[in-house]
């Protein structure tokens, strides 16, 4: 069989043992995270852009709202990946190239991970290396007209739509334009133009949505960058970008493409593929070590750049391995590393089944564990103290993630009305995550807003046809809310009893106030649960409940080792912060 063959037929079975794995797990918080997303379509997030959202709200409406349906794209992307780096590493420097650096990404534990979780990076690294290929593509009919030039910005447009910094390819496309006399005189011609004129369209959904929320992400990508920070020198921090790197990649894979990377930078003043690699890898990489400098970033947020920096440096390393035994054998041990540290990303369980420690605080796969069952026992400390007091309680968690998570996997997702999530975050007057943008515990709700979101939602099973027709038409007899008089106040009373009908578990009488809202909470307890080691919960907490005492610590473990501690709080009587 030729390496060819070989080659399709390992990338086939890797792309179906990958297919299987990814409904196995439970979710990692951020999955659930966006998973919340993706049933609350949006023009953009707090965050990030829609796209990991609208990949996972095809993949749920394909296959159901679970971890295959949620997932099930990652495979994929990695497989389109992995075919565009074989082709693109053909074209420039032959099948060999092509074949060892889509054979090399796929021994790469972060890039493992990423093919099995839904997170921004298989987005965001798919839509980068197909820019990659397309720019290429354009280049190569220069100076003809092509299409390529418009598909290079569009691809451009949609990575930055599942993650911002893809736009950075757009100062790499500047770049290697300006250093290369042959191509300089593209910066004048259509193609260049009409790239730009692909890519700017692809800005609307997150300007529309931060021209709405006050331009929240700026703020947040700022804090996040460490930009707000007084700009110091912080070695420390820059030790620990690269000690991310060195475990996210694989130590000497990652090695070798910084040796790449430093051999290439001479060669890349007369090579133009070796310079058109490099212009890829370099800008992205400068940005983030300088922030490293003052805050170290996350190891996956240089993950596009990395794509194209394997494969110069395959291109490099394969045929010195050719020529010296010493380096070939320095390619197998980085790859055969490389594949062992894939594997135990993959199942770290492997490593308790022979007998070694390891502890779950240092387990990056503990984020996949024991969701299920911490809902369960939250779900049953619930139904305990609903006995005993005698009404329902709603859940608090002490951070996105865990609200997010365990709210997926509850039983019972209750909700106290249209839009609103199974588990809340805190209440505080910052905005910290998307969740500040959702039906909140410690909002005034508007009684005609509250109609109309639940007429606009599917029917309860308290509600008929009826009792929805009912509503429907009180809602439209209501008068201006200036409106005064008795005619006023008798049609604002027969839609509350309208509302009441339908919704019978409002706590409001048909006397209610036309002016203000309702608190839908007020007087209610909460159930706040943390995965910290707090003895006291949140000021905010005490400020907007009567009482607040923990009344459980739950130990979780797995395979005999602590997994997680959970410690839950009863809070009594809420009234809200006081301004």
């Amino acid at each position: 069989m030729t390496p060819r063959r070989l080659f399709f037929l390992f990338l086939g079975l890797l792309t179906a043992l990958r297919l299987f794995y990814v409904g196995q797990p439970e979710l990692i918080p951020d999955e659930a995270y966006y998973s919340m997303w993706s049933e609350r379509l949006d023009w953009s997030y707090y965050s990030k852009g829609p796209g990991v959202a609208s990949a996972m709200w095809l993949g749920t409406h394909l296959f159901g709202m679970n971890e295959f349906g949620l997932r099930v794209f990652s495979p994929l992307l990695a497989l389109g990946t992995s075919l565009l780096m074989y082709s693109f590493g053909k074209r420039l420097f032959g099948e060999p190239v092509g074949i060892w650096s889509a054979l090399m990404i796929n021994l790469v534990p972060i890039f493992n991970a990423g093919s099995l979780l839904m997170t921004i990076d298989p987005l965001s690294i798919f839509f980068w290396m197909a820019a990659l290929y397309t720019f290429w593509l354009a280049l190569e009919r220069s100076p003809q007209r092509s299409v390529w030039w418009p598909c290079t910005g569009a691809l451009i447009g949609l990575g930055f739509l599942c993650k911002y910094t893809n736009a950075v390819a757009l100062v790499s496309i500047v770049l290697l334009l300006a250093c290369t006399r042959k191509y300089r005189r593209e910066l004048r011609r259509p193609g260049f133009y009409l790239m730009w004129a692909a890519f700017l369209p692809f800005l609307l959904p997150p300007v529309i949505w931060n021209m709405r929320h006050d331009w929240i992400t700026l703020a947040h990508l700022s804090a996040r960058g460490g930009l707000q920070k007084a700009f110091q020198l912080n070695f420390g921090e820059l030790l620990l970008f690269f000690l991310q790197h060195f475990g996210a990649y694989s130590p000497l894979l990652f090695g070798a493409m910084v040796a790449a990377a430093v051999w290439a930078v001479p060669l890349a003043r007369r090579n133009f593929k070796t310079r058109f690699l490099l212009m890829f890898t370099l800008p992205l990489w400068a940005l983030y070590l300088w922030l490293s400098l003052k805050q170290a970033g996350e190891a996956n947020w240089t993950a596009p750049a990395m794509v194209s920096l394997a494969v110069l440096a395959t291109a490099l390393w394969y045929p010195a391995a050719q020529e010296s035994a010493k380096k070939r054998g320095f390619c197998l041990a980085a790859l055969l590393v490389g594949l062992g540290m894939s594997l135990l990303v993959v199942e770290t369980d492997v490593v308790r089944s022979l007998g070694v420690s390891f502890p779950y605080q240092l387990d990056p796969s503990k984020r996949l564990r024991g969701w299920r069952t911490s809902a369960q026992q939250l779900e049953s400390l619930r139904a305990e103290y609903e006995t005993k007091l005698g009404q329902p309680l709603f859940l608090i968690a002490n951070s996105y993630g865990n609200a997010a998570v365990l709210g997926f996997y509850l039983k019972e997702k209750r909700t106290e009305g249209p839009g609103h999530p199974p588990i809340y975050f805190p209440e505080s007057q910052n905005i910290e995550n998307q969740f500040s943008f959702w039906p909140r515990y410690d909002e005034w709700v508007d009684l005609r807003e509250y109609a109309r979101d639940v007429l606009g939602a599917p029917a309860a099973p308290e509600q008929n046809g009826e009792k929805r027709a009912a509503l429907s038409a009180a809602l439209a007899a209501l008068p201006a809310p200036t409106a005064t008089g008795a005619e006023a106040d008798t049609r604002w009373q027969a839609f509350v009893r309208a509302l009441l009908a339908a919704c019978p578990h409002l706590a409001l009488d048909e006397y209610a106030s036309r002016e203000g809202g309702i608190s839908f909470f007020q007087g209610r307890a909460a159930l706040y649960i943390s995965d910290r080691p707090e003895e006291k919960a949140p000021s905010s907490l005490h400020g907007g409940f009567q009482s607040v005492e923990m009344i459980a610590c739950i130990d979780q473990s797995r395979r005999g080792a602590p997994l997680r501690q959970w410690r839950v709080f009863l809070c009594s009587g809420y009234h809200g912060v006081s301004p």
